[in-house]
Parts: C-alpha cells; structure tokens; sequence
C-alpha cells in the first residue's frame, strides 16, 4: 500500500484540528468526530490543548484512502508554536491549507504558504466553515489569489453559504490558469480546440503534485460539507511518498516524546532503505521498538521502510533533526523566524531547582528551541511569544509537579564579526596550563549563513576525538559572544593543533597529568576563540519584523504617530500601513492595536531580518565562565589561577 505524509496546517481557530476529526471520521477511522469544544479530540492529548481547544504539540495519525495510506500531521495553528510547523514541514509529502470563510486569509496563513510555496510541497487548500454566518466564500477566493497565490483552480462552488443548508458543488474545471504551465493546453486553448473533461483532469493532477498549482475546495468541518470531495482531492491530487525500500538508510527525527515505559520515542520520516527492531546505528544506538502509524494509531511493527512515518524507541541521544543514515536528498530548507524573546524561569519552591533544570532538559529534547542556558542562578528559555509562558508553565505542573514563575521576557539579540581575527596557544609554552595546542581564526560570512567551520591542518594530525571536542566546544563558545549574545554568520578555522600523546604500556600506565585528555581542550578552546574573536571586533544586531496594518482610514491619525514612538518605520499605502519596527516593540504593539483602531485593525507581523543597533550595544549577562576574563575563567575551571 502506498503512504501519503500530509500535513493539516491553518491559522489558529480556522478549524483545522476539527478538519482532522472529520477527515477520520469520512475514513471510518472513529464513529464519531470529537470536538475541540468538548476536549475529546483524537490529536490534541495534552490536557492544556483540551482545556484552551488549541493545537500546541504537532500529532500523527492515519487513515486509509484508495488504497494510500495516509498519515496526517494536524499542526499548530499559534505562531507561539510554528517551532512545532516547521518540523512537520521537513517530513511532507502534501498538504492541506486550511482557510476561515469568515475570517479570510489571516497573518499565519500567508507565512505558512509562503514556505509550502518556497519548498515546492504540493498543496490543497479547503476554505472551512462555509456554514456560519458571515461565511463568503467569493470574497475568500478573492482574497486567496491576492494574498496567497494567483494559481487557484476552484473545484466548485458553494450552495446557501452562512446557513445550516450550506453545501459544495463540484463543477467543471477552467482551463485558464492550468494552461499557464502547459504548453500545448495553451496552444489548443487559443485555438478553440475543445479541452476534454479528461484531459483537464490529467493536467490538474499533474501540475497539483509538481505544486504548480493549487486546487480550492469549500466545504464545513463541523457538517461533513465538502469534506467527501476533499478526501478523494488529498489521494488523486497529492504525490504518495516515494523511496526505496532497499536503498541505503535515510531518515529524519522531527519530534521527540518520553514515552511512560519505553523512555525516549523519536517519530521518524523515512526516506530511503529500511530500518529494523535490533537495527544498530551509526553511533551505536539500537532500535527496541518500532509501531508504525495505521487506522488512526500506532501499531507495533518489526520495520519501518521508505516513505513511511515511525515511532522508535532505543535512540536514547536523538534530538529533534537528527538524520539516521544519509541525510535526505532534494528536501529544501526550512527556514522560519528564530525566537525572538528570552525570559527566566524560576521555581515557586527553592527546593525545586533541580528538578525544574532536569524536566527543563527534558523540554528543550523535544523543542531544541527553548535553547536553555544555564546561569550562576538562573535558568533562561527563549520564546516565540507570551503564550509559550502559559504552555511550559502547565507543563512543568502537570507533568514534572514544578510550580514556576517568570520574570518579564527580553529581546533576544544576536553578535556578527567585524572583521578576521586569529589566537593561538601552544602545548608547554606561556602560561598556558592546558595540556593542548590550539590556534583559531575567525572570519564574517553573509547574512543568514550561519556558523561554518574548516580546517586548515591535517585531519590526521591529532586523534579524531579530539578533533570533535574542539568543534563541538567551538559551537558551544559561540552561544556567547563579547556582548553575552549568540555569535553567527562567520566561518571559524582551526589553524593549529598539538597534543601530549597518551603514555605507552610500558611507561606503567596512563598519567593524565603529562597526557592530552577531552578536557584540556575543552578548557582551551574558549580562551582561544574569544580573544580570536575579540581581535575581529563583533557587533550586535536586533531582530526586525515586517507589519502590514489594515485600519480604517480616519484611524491614521492615531496609528501613525503611535507607530513612531515604537520606532516603526510606516508606509501608508492603498492597502493599509506597512513597514519594519523592531521584534522588541510588537507585543506593545499588538496591545496598543485595539485602542487605536477602535477593535477594527488587524495585525500582520512576521520576522524580517537582524539590523545593527545605534548607540551602546545591549549586553547579555554571560552564564560561562567569562573566558573573556583570564584570571576568572581560569579560576573557575581549573580553581586556581
């Protein structure tokens, strides 16, 4: 049976997670389709997604269609949460974007089909709630090709829309946009020559699973209306996953969970070759379990093969985008706005604190960005908005029984390079007290590439071990920069290296005193790079987002001088206020945003870029031990000076 990995994906509250409901219900999975209202949801378990009746964690489950099976990602709809989209995004074969006929194309929706259109995932989108008043779904259509896509191919239209009665019609399908990416339909098209029911049909299927275009349903969730035409949409529409079975291993990690009895469980997408219960791993893992995804659960399986989506237990070190065997070939790169808010997290007990740093830990396994680091006295999380403050605090409660607070959240800035700089220290000479020679160099590199690390000295030329610490040290020292904030967009060279060789049998054993350990390096490298560092001079840039403000003309007035003092930079244009203010400035803005519209504004922010800072740079408050400071950093890590 071929698989479909599809995504459900959807501003909050357009009814996305109640889609999923039906979806299994039409599919014969469930009886009966649960409701968000009441609680008893199939894919919201977590008891904060029943009690707020929205999506926090992304959750699998499958249905049979046609002979395809088809294993659905319902997502969240919160941008608090789109850490948990973007994953999904990375293990996508199709997807369906939900749309409100009420509300129309909301902030979320454009982020979401800006990626789905950027990756090439081939899409549906399915206009819901076609049933309640207000519901208009022309002007949705409308508002669709101007804000999402112009390559929409309707496949019907609705009947009694905003009433109970309300119902889809599938009706003939338009050649016009169709023949936009086909040569030859265009030349029969311009010539009169009649086009078949079948072969626009073909071209439809075609071009929907290349993502050139993007069929539109209508329909309700709540009363099945549509959802029929939907179902058979997703199996002919939508390309099943593809892989060979028997090729070489290729899988990704996208979500981690602790299960109650088999510890760690990694849901992993494969794409390539076959993975085995007692399979062994490149870094000697073993795989205990395996339950594959079938008729809306998890069954126990003894393989997990190409295309198909698997919980597996025994890999105690995964982390979420992790690759098992090769990396996957042709999946573009998800790239969706880092957090932009930090704050501290502190137990209501004292006597907490360690268990609060322990399921913390365990946090951060299944959501690598809350990014936690450890101060002298304080834990810091970082945010994507102030709804993640509710999640974890809920969390921490009902599942680890650590009451907690938080302190006022802060923006999170990040540290460039100026220019090149270079350090060097070597084995037995100066006032070195380490037992290894290290010499780095650091260097800028663009906007958005990120930390990049080479090699200017033979790869033999010191144990591979050590080679790793000194990369793995290198990427942790950079977490602080010489303002406390996260170094990026360099390359970092390794120039020099030397070690102590590890004393022979015959010398009566091994003396880690005259001989080179994973810990002389460790403490090496961050005196190193920080003064290579300190030689390039860094700057520190803060993050920017780019908003769209649709507000009654007479509003302007206020809106417009209200936005200066949140040092926004406004556009007025023909459809409404655009421009960049900075990430610190959106939550005012956002509280500010009914009082200045009269409750008739709406709000669209997404991140932009980083852009230096004018005047005195922010400075983080460092938790290492300053390897900045010499004397202090050596105190602390070898307690001497």
């Amino acid at each position: 049976m071929r698989t479909l990995n599809l995504g459900i994906l959807a501003h909050v509250d357009a009814g996305k997670t109640s889609l999923t409901e039906r979806l299994l219900h039409t599919a014969g999975v469930i009886d009966e389709p649960g409701s968000v209202d009441a609680g008893n949801t199939r894919t919201d378990t977590l008891e904060l997604e029943r009690r707020r009746g929205i999506t926090i964690k992304a959750a699998v489950v499958s249905f049979p269609i046609d002979g395809v099976t088809v294993n659905l990602i319902d997502t969240p709809g919160h941008p608090d949460f789109i850490a948990e989209v973007e994953r999904a995004f990375a293990v996508l074969d199709g997807a369906v974007l939900v749309v409100s006929a009420v509300e129309g194309v909301q902030p979320q929706t454009r982020v979401l089909m800006r990626t789905l259109q950027r990756l090439r995932i081939p899409t549906l989108i399915f206009v819901n709630k076609i049933d309640r008043r207000g519901a208009d779904p022309e002007r949705v259509l409308d508002e669709i090709a101007a804000k999402l896509t112009r390559s929409i191919v309707p496949m019907g239209r609705v009947v009694a829309p905003g009433t109970a009665k309300a119902a889809f019609e599938t009706g003939d399908i338009e050649p016009d946009v169709l023949a936009e990416h086909d040569d030859a339909l265009l030349a029969a098209y311009v010539a009169g020559v009649p086009l078949s029911r079948g072969r626009l049909r073909r071209a439809l299927t075609r071009q929907s699973r290349r993502a050139l275009v993007h069929p539109v349903y209508f329909g309700s969730a709540l009363t099945g209306a549509g959802v029929a035409e939907l179902t058979c949409g997703i199996a002919r529409l939508l390309p099943a996953a593809a892989g060979d079975a028997d090729g070489p291993l290729s899988g990704t990690v996208f979500k981690i969970e602790r299960g109650r009895s088999d510890g760690k469980i990694a849901y992993v997408r494969l794409f390539s070759g076959t993975l085995r219960v007692r399979d062994r791993l490149a870094d000697d893992a073993r795989v205990t379990s395996i339950s594959v995804f079938r008729d809306g659960s998890a069954v126990r399986s003894d393989r997990l093969v190409a295309g198909q989506i698997g919980r597996i237990g025994g890999l105690a070190n995964a982390r979420i985008g992790d690759h098992l065997g090769e990396p996957p070939a042709n999946r573009g790169e998800t790239r969706f706005a880092p957090p932009t808010l930090e704050t501290v997290v502190e137990p209501v007990r004292a006597a907490d604190r360690g268990a609060l740093h322990a399921a913390l830990t365990q946090l951060a396994e299944q959501d690598p960005l809350i990014d936690l680091r450890q101060g002298r006295d304080e834990l810091y999380v970082s945010l994507y908005g102030e709804v993640q403050k509710e999640v974890i605090a809920a969390t921490l409660a009902d599942e680890y029984g650590v009451a907690v607070t938080f302190r006022e959240s802060s923006t999170v800035y990040i540290e460039r390079p100026v220019g090149t700089g270079a350090a060097v220290e070597f084995n037995g000479k100066g006032d070195n007290p380490f037992l290894a020679t290290i010499g780095l160099r650091v260097d800028p590199a663009p906007p958005g590439s990120g930390v990049g690390y080479d090699l200017a000295v033979e790869l033999g030329s010191m144990p591979y071990a050590f080679m790793k610490v000194v990369e793995d040290t290198v990427r942790e020292t950079l977490q602080e920069g010489l303002y406390g904030w996260r170094v990026t967009d360099c390359r970092i060279t390794l120039t020099h290296t030397g070690y102590s060789p590890k004393q022979s049998a015959m010398h009566a054993g091994f003396d880690k005193s005259i001989s080179s350990t994973g810990y002389d390096f460790r403490g090496l490298v961050p005196l190193v790079l920080m003064e290579a560092l300190r030689r390039a001079g860094t700057r520190v840039y803060e993050p920017v987002y780019r908003f769209h403000f649709e507000t009654p003309p007479d509003t302007l007035g206020q809106v417009l001088p209200a936005l200066a003092q949140l040092r926004a930079v406004p556009e007025v244009t023909e459809g409404g206020v655009t421009g960049l203010i900075p990430a610190a400035m959106v939550h005012r803005l956002h509280q500010a945003l009914p009082t200045l519209t009269r409750g008739e504004g709406v709000l669209d922010t997404a991140f932009d870029h980083y852009r230096a800072v004018t005047g005195p740079p922010p400075v983080r408050r460092r938790t290492d031990h300053n390897p900045l400071d010499r004397k202090e950093y050596l105190l602390h890590v070898l307690r001497r000076v």
